[in-house]
């Protein structure tokens, strides 16, 4: 069963569906690459140690999208989805595409409420970074970035409901692997490029491109599941 509604296999869909949030991935986590990337002292900031570094954030960060997405896939067995459970919650992953576009725009708020959910875990979280700083060794990279995975985040959230409709803990692990792997180019981008970004992220042009870029793409998913679904 192909959770996303679209007519690409399940793991591809997830690697556009990450690759489509790079720019929410750059709005929101773009901060943090950056201040990882200064926290790095600066005799070793050349870029082969850098680049490793950056691969071992991002490695930890996607093995916590996989461990989330094995855990809300073996909830969804659990629980014995219906039909038109899964068709519910494949639309509520598209709408929260659209509050990400309008978040990441500063056209609407409301998904902070959303988000808001998963502050009380980060905020046991976030004391355990803090302690890995500054970073010196590919292993303390690897750690903080499996932390940094489970700050909240509605992207993730949208492709965690999609591991909860396909109720396959494996598969679910494979679903947001894949969606992590297409958030890895714009944050590793972010991260090399972290000064010269910058302006560029934070310019309400690009934001309003990327906001309307993910409304477009939540808007196909729709159509495709109302296309699935009457046919």
């Amino acid at each position: 069963m192909n959770p996303t509604g679209l007519d690409l296999p399940p793991l591809l869909a997830a690697f556009v569906f990450g690759l489509m949030g790079g720019a929410h991935c750059i709005g929101m986590c773009g901060g943090i690459m950056s201040a990882l990337t200064f926290a790095v002292p600066p005799s070793m900031r050349h870029p082969a140690r850098m680049g490793g570094l950056l691969l071992s954030y991002n490695a930890g960060r996607i093995i916590s999208y996989m461990s989330a997405g094995a855990l809300v896939a073996l909830l969804g067995t659990l629980i014995s989805l219906s039909a038109n459970a899964r068709l519910l919650l494949q639309v509520f992953a598209a709408l929260m595409l659209i509050l990400m576009a309008l978040y990441i725009a500063n056209w609407w708020k409301g998904l902070l409420k959303v988000e808001a959910v998963g502050r009380r875990l980060w905020r046991f979280i976030e004391p355990m970074g803090r302690r890995l700083m500054p970073v010196v060794h590919l292993p303390q990279a690897f750690a903080l970035g499996a932390l940094w995975g489970w700050l909240p985040c509605g992207l993730v959230y949208s492709m965690l409901a999609w591991s909860l409709a396909i109720a396959d803990p494996f598969q679910g692990a494979l679903l947001m692997g894949a969606f992590g792997l297409g958030t890895l180019p714009a944050l590793l981008a972010t991260g090399l490029a972290a000064r010269q970004l910058s302006h560029l992220i934070r310019h309400p042009a690009t934001r309003s491109v990327a906001a309307l870029t993910i409304i477009a793409f939540a808007l196909w998913q729709l159509w495709m599941l109302t296309a699935h679904t009457f046919h």
